[in-house]
């Protein structure tokens, strides 16, 4: 299955959230529209994480972009999230493709970044949605 060219972004890279990282994705991508896929969210410093959960009511809520430059884009995101080269395992995320579900109910697969360390500490956000936090 060839790499999808769509990102699904639930935290500080999206369009609400006043930082360089969600300005350089607004402006290099494609904004699709809000979306949801199924996991769990939680606050686990100043930005949230995502978990891959089971449970169909457990939904969180984001944002949908197609990426035109896939490589370089991505790459920048990684950085951003850090992961891939110069950094040691365990990274703090993992770039994964997850199913979204648009507005208008459309599925998509899109790359997310899936928090990858523990969550012990961490507050879950309930409401699955980090820009109300």
């Amino acid at each position: 299955m060839a790499a999808p060219d769509l990102v699904f972004v639930y935290g500080t890279l999206m369009r609400g959230f006043d930082h360089p990282m969600s300005r350089r994705l607004a402006a290099s991508a494609e904004f699709l529209g809000e979306a949801r896929c199924q996991g769990r969210l939680y606050m686990v410093a100043h930005y949230p994480g995502l978990l891959r959960s089971d449970d169909v009511a457990d939904i969180v809520f984001g944002e949908l972009y197609r990426v035109h430059d896939d490589d370089e884009l991505l790459a920048v995101l990684d950085g951003y999230e850090s992961i891939g080269p110069g950094y040691a395992a365990p990274t703090l995320y993992l770039r994964e493709t997850l199913s979204v579900t648009l507005a208008d109910g459309a599925v998509a697969e899109a790359w997310t970044y899936i928090y990858n360390r523990r969550i012990d500490e961490a507050k879950r956000i309930v409401s699955g949605r980090f820009l109300e936090q």
